[in-house]
């Protein structure tokens, strides 16, 4: 597994669960689930840490 597989990885799992090709469209759907749950990710994150100082 690449790297580029590994952070596409959770767009690519969306997008089998929801039975959806993940590179019909040349992976515009996979790219916009992963920027989700990156987005999530990264606020979560950011909030830890500002609540933690």
């Amino acid at each position: 597994m690449s790297v580029s597989d590994l952070i596409l990885w959770p767009g690519t799992k969306i997008c089998e669960a929801l039975g959806v090709e993940p590179t019909s469209d040349q992976g515009l759907i996979r790219s916009m689930f992963n920027m989700l749950v990156y987005l999530i990710v990264i606020l979560f994150v950011m909030w830890a840490v500002m609540a933690a100082s």
